[in-house]
């Protein structure tokens, strides 16, 4: 679901604005059935489309001309940019998408229009309703996540950290500008900036189950006194202090 909301406003971003109606196949994320005639949209779905203002449709069961208009354009950039190309990663495959479609794409007669694309574009650009710098409807949704055991949450394929005490916990994420913020029981808990790309991995190291004993030698290093000694043979040793293991399961439950 959230590919597909995705996918929607990159598009709505690319062509500066929102169609009135979207027709889309029968896929269970858009209508769940219907009953009497009347659909039963997907609720999230609906609240999307009803975010953008934008009236969904559907095709028609058993009926091809309908179904074929959804999938030719996906046929079209399958048989006609993918074969005899090389891809380094998704990177290089976007970049070369983006130079075909200028070049290409939006510049050939069209096989159902009979005009070039980017030419019919800039005539009917007008009627489409302009963004008005709404947010995106994922920025605005709280998305729900389990802590992994590696204290990991996954958003857009990426990983962020949180606390590790969290594990197994649920949390929630919000997209607050150019930062995802994640809340449990209400508070912030940890925030990254939203990393570009995909499947990489963005850690605070203060959220490491290391950090408890790493922040209270750096907050104690100054205060530590160690008692240095001569051996018989003139060899120079410290002599370490020995506590109560009690003074370190304290430590754990203030932290």
């Amino acid at each position: 679901m959230e590919s597909l909301f995705s996918a929607h406003e990159h598009a709505f971003e690319h062509f500066g604005g929102v169609t009135r109606e979207i027709l889309y196949d029968r896929m269970r994320t858009v209508i769940q059935g219907e009953r009497e005639g009347k659909k039963r949209w997907n609720p999230t779905f609906a609240a999307f489309a009803q975010h953008w203002g934008f009236e969904p449709r559907v095709c028609r069961p058993y009926r091809a001309q309908t179904k074929g208009k959804v999938e030719s354009g996906v046929k079209y950039v399958k048989r006609n940019f993918v074969p005899g190309r090389v891809f380094r990663d998704l990177e290089d495959f976007n970049e070369q998408l983006a130079v075909w479609q200028a070049e290409i794409a939006d510049r050939r007669i069209h096989g159902t229009t009979h005009e070039v694309p980017i030419e019919r574009f800039a005539r009917e650009a007008n009627a489409l309703t302009p963004l008005a710098e709404r947010a995106g409807f994922l920025a605005a949704m709280p998305r729900s996540r389990v802590v992994a055991s590696d204290w990991l949450v996954s958003i857009d394929t990426n990983r962020y950290s949180v606390p590790w005490r969290l594990i197994g916990a649920t949390v929630e994420v919000f997209r607050v500008g150019g930062h995802w913020q994640i809340c449990h029981r209400g508070a912030v808990v940890a925030e990254h900036a939203v990393r570009e790309g995909r499947y990489g991995l963005v850690v605070n190291p203060e959220h490491g189950p290391g950090a408890i004993a790493r922040n209270t030698r750096q907050r104690h290093a100054d205060r530590v006194m160690l008692d240095v000694q001569e051996s018989d043979a003139g060899e120079r040793f410290a002599v370490v202090e020995q506590r109560d293991l009690a003074i370190y399961e304290q430590m754990l439950e203030a932290a």
